[in-house]
């Protein structure tokens, strides 16, 4: 199981940060994703992380305002959203997979969605 947290309200330029909890299984041995869906968007990848964290992803919207990374003594990844974008808003999820991919149908386990909202 996993729990993503952190989401709310945060201004244009501001920073806020995801974690991804997972539960009842080591977390050690799958790449995580971080995915978002808007309103009347399809779900986009918007970074992944393989096991060891020595290979990250990122989609072209986000590169070099958000660091996927994860702590896996503690069982958790993080998003970290610098300078965030009203385009930015959207439904973010955490999923967990056997293989670094940016397909969602690598992913098999997900957790439910944090709200993220970009907004002065």
């Amino acid at each position: 199981q996993l729990q993503a947290s952190g989401g709310g309200l945060v201004q244009p330029g501001g920073s806020l940060r995801l974690s991804c909890e997972a539960s009842g299984f080591d977390l050690d041995y799958h790449a995580v994703g971080w995915f978002r869906q808007a309103p009347g968007k399809e779900r986009e990848l918007v970074a992944s992380i393989t096991g060891a964290g020595d290979h990250r992803y990122y989609a072209d919207s986000v590169k070099g305002r958000f660091t996927i990374s994860r702590d896996n003594a503690k069982n958790t990844a993080y998003l970290q959203m610098n300078s965030p974008k009203p385009e930015d808003t959207a439904v973010y999820y955490c999923a967990a997979g056997k293989k670094f991919s940016s397909w969602a149908s690598d992913f098999d386990s997900w957790g439910p969605g944090t709200q993220v909202t970009v907004s002065s």
